[in-house]
């Protein structure tokens, strides 16, 4: 018996696959096999492997929230009073209910948490600031910064995507 991670048994295929996938991840099996160079059947057991083993762990819509009006990105240092678990547990319970945090990481630094923030203005996100993020359990202190461009993003459209910004063009 092996002590083998499941991504250490990855092969050019299954990478291949989930490169695939992760450019258009409502290919079909055909369109997906075409690609990754090998047929259906094959393709489609690896395709389960890869579900099963949670290396694929799920499928989604990308929405650009820019086209839905939220194109004001902040970044927020967050330090706590208590770092003990419980002190932890309560902020990251909070934090899931906010729908304008977008991302939260634990951060190992001179702050505790590092969050991403997306609204329609700045009066939107000094009122989530203000009203919302200060009043998180244990929250001692926040620093905002306020992003200008997304250069690199997950499933951003447009600008860092191949398409020049206004910095590119001469």
């Amino acid at each position: 018996m092996t002590n083998r991670s499941p991504r250490e048994t990855l092969d050019r295929f299954d990478h291949a696959i989930l490169a695939a996938l992760g450019e258009d991840g409502r290919m079909s099996i055909a369109e997906l096999a075409r690609r990754i160079g090998l047929s259906k059947s094959p393709t489609q057991a690896r395709l389960r492997r890869l579900e099963a083993t949670g290396i694929v762990a799920g499928y989604r819509v990308l929405v650009d929230p820019v086209r839905m009006g939220l194109d004001h990105v902040t970044f927020v240092e967050v330090r706590l009073t208590d770092t003990r678990e419980a002190a932890l547990g309560a902020f990251n319970a909070a934090v899931i209910r906010v729908p304008e945090i977008e991302q939260a990481h634990m951060i190992a630094g001179n702050f505790d948490y590092l969050l991403k923030v997306r609204t329609r203005s700045m009066r939107d996100y000094r009122r989530v600031l203000a009203e919302v993020i200060s009043t998180l359990p244990h929250v001692a202190g926040t620093s905002t910064f306020v992003a200008m461009q997304a250069v690199k993003e997950p499933g951003a459209c447009g600008v860092g995507e191949g398409e020049p910004g206004p910095a590119d063009e001469a």
